[in-house]
């Protein structure tokens, strides 16, 4: 695939393999099943995630530790009930996710509500870029679904593993965006913003100890973060946009949108990490409990750092 090239859902006879027909069956239950009323979707969504808590030991360690490291303030008793609550959120999730890819505008429309988008709308009519930063909150593809359907954009894209969920998630993502572009094609991205376009970026992970530094997040001094936010607006001079998608204890969705980001310290790779950081804790204080603890997000270390979860990754 070409460093520039726009990925696109492409549908070939040997999506039909019989190698396939497990994950066509799954798609095809989680189609029927967000076509249910929405009470009885959340339901299944909450029970599949409390049955999830019992059953993945290893991921509920790892949100317990999480939520330790960054919140180190709360009791254990506070830490508990939002872990509890997290898993709640990642059951909704998958059905969230069949939302975001299945239901029509007009359905989504009922339920969903967008504040403050006019700090994008006044960005693109000036014709600069917006760096639109999505935190991975459990409620992601649904929030970008719903922001999608007033600000259209560009998506940054991990291919999927199984052709089939790769099919289905490009078709799903394209409702909401205009094209998506590969996560490693930069020169894309950069094009794409100095064209004046829409680009969701999603910094918070851990994407290991190539191309980021260490800066602080929530209690953890140093969490790796990836420097590829100061290069694309140091090379694409964009806004910078955080935005946070959140299910409300009403059942609706609302996407908040935060008033773009001044000062963005462009010529320093610790200071454009920690600021950024600091931007991102604001946006999961919005709503923590439906973030993705599940996530190893502290797993690579500095050299000679003790590791924070077993076989951790550590810095050269």
């Amino acid at each position: 695939m070409s460093q520039n090239q726009e990925i696109r859902p492409i549908f070939t006879k040997s999506l039909l393999h019989p190698r396939y027909w497990l994950t066509w069956f799954g798609i095809g239950i989680l189609y029927l099943i967000v076509l249910l009323p929405y009470p009885i979707i959340y339901q299944l969504g909450k029970g599949l995630g409390l049955l999830s808590m019992k059953l993945i030991g290893k991921r509920k360690e790892t949100a317990r530790q999480n939520l330790k490291l960054c919140f180190p303030e709360k009791t254990q008793s506070e830490r508990d009930q939002m872990l509890r609550e997290n898993f709640i959120s990642t059951g909704l999730a998958i059905f969230e996710t069949g939302m975001a890819w299945f239901w029509s505008d007009k359905r989504l429309a009922k339920k969903v509500s967008i504040v403050d988008d006019f700090h994008i709308t006044k960005v693109q009519q000036s014709g600069q870029g917006v760096l639109l930063i999505g935190i991975h909150f459990l409620t992601l593809e649904l929030g970008a679904r719903i922001l999608g359907m007033n600000h259209p954009g560009v998506g940054v894209y991990r291919q999927n593993d199984n052709p089939v969920m790769d099919y289905v998630q490009l078709k799903g993502r394209l409702k909401s965006n205009k094209y998506m572009l590969d996560r490693h094609n930069t020169k894309g991205m950069i094009r794409a913003l100095k064209n004046g376009e829409l680009l969701w970026y999603a910094p918070d992970h851990d994407y290991g100890p190539k191309n980021s530094v260490f800066a602080p997040l929530f209690s953890v001094k140093k969490a790796a973060t990836t420097v590829g936010t100061r290069i694309l607006v140091k090379l694409a001079q964009p806004a910078i946009i955080p935005f946070t998608p959140k299910r409300e204890k009403d059942g609706r969705y609302t996407v908040y949108v935060t008033s773009e980001l001044e000062g963005y310290p462009i010529d320093d790779d610790v200071l454009a990490a920690t600021f950024m950081n600091k931007a991102i804790e604001q946006e999961i204080l919005k709503a923590p409990e439906q973030y993705m603890w599940l996530h190893r997000r502290f797993k690579t270390r500095p050299k000679g750092d003790a590791p924070l979860y077993t076989d951790n990754v550590q810095s050269d």
